[in-house]
């Protein structure tokens, strides 16, 4: 059973839930590999109710990993890590979670009864049992792809960082993952550059502090200047006030918005 995240507590308020992503391995940060679970599981938690609020990458290196791991716990309802719950030796997650919950780690009797049914006899040598050791306490997360399976301590969801391994493991726990309010969305495009319209937008962030208000600039052709305007909040009604009063502002320096793609 999913445990009740820690940011619904009022219910009279929206209730919003936030999620932290933690990406492990040297091979991300010396760019050798490209990252590709980020953008795609914070669409996923998007869908949920459940918005991302940090995204980290660390080294392969335990004291690094511990130290993520124990401040985005405490400051989110959930996190999500990738990469280092291989078979070689820099593999270092499992452990470094481990000693981050102050709890032992050992080849946990069920995960190797997966890998003892998905390799031939002979094949699940020493180093694919290690992907078997899980921390004490912790519950499994399934593995449909490759079946060693990842794992959730606490509010902690360790997973492989293979992106096609990464998202099957994500896809078996989402059911179990407790959203808030749906974050709603809203663009709108103008053709105005951003210094022109930085203050007054202020203004209206100011008067609009349930929603969260993101400029982002663009070029048209001819290389003229204009910026997308994104709303976001979980209050329908709200939302759109903020919008029509930035649409009335955009007509106010003599321009037409219009709907944009969100961002």
């Amino acid at each position: 059973m999913a445990e009740a995240p820690q940011s619904v507590a009022n219910e009279n308020a929206p209730r919003i839930v936030t999620a932290a992503m933690l990406v492990i391995g040297n091979e991300i940060l010396s760019g050798r590999t490209k990252d590709a679970n980020l953008a795609w599981i914070a669409e996923q938690l998007a869908e949920t109710g459940i918005r991302l609020m940090e995204a980290r990458i660390v080294p392969d290196i335990e004291a690094a990993i511990i130290k993520a791991v124990n401040e985005l716990r405490a400051a989110y309802d959930y996190v999500f890590t990738s990469g280092g719950i291989g078979p070689t030796h820099d593999d270092i997650t499992a452990d470094s979670v481990a000693r981050a919950f102050g709890v032992g780690i050992d080849v946990d009797p069920r995960a190797h009864a997966i890998l003892d049914a998905h390799y031939p006899p002979g094949e699940l040598t020493p180093a694919r049992l290690r992907m078997a050791r899980v921390p004490f306490g912790a519950e499994l997360i399934e593995n449909p792809v490759s079946k060693a399976p990842g794992f959730r301590i606490g509010n902690v969801h360790v997973m492989a960082g293979v992106p096609v391994i990464f998202r099957e493991m994500f896809k078996s726990l989402r059911p179990s993952l407790v959203g808030g309010d749906p974050l709603l969305s809203r663009a709108v495009g103008c053709p105005l550059p951003e210094g022109k319209i930085a203050e007054p937008l202020g203004a209206l962030q100011r008067r609009y502090a349930g929603i969260d208000i993101g400029s982002y600039p663009f070029f048209r052709p001819g290389g003229r200047p204009g910026t997308t305007i994104v709303f976001r909040g979980v209050q329908r009604a709200e939302l759109d006030r903020a919008v029509d009063e930035f649409k009335a502002l955009v007509r106010s320096f003599g321009e037409e918005p219009f709907e944009a793609e969100t961002i």
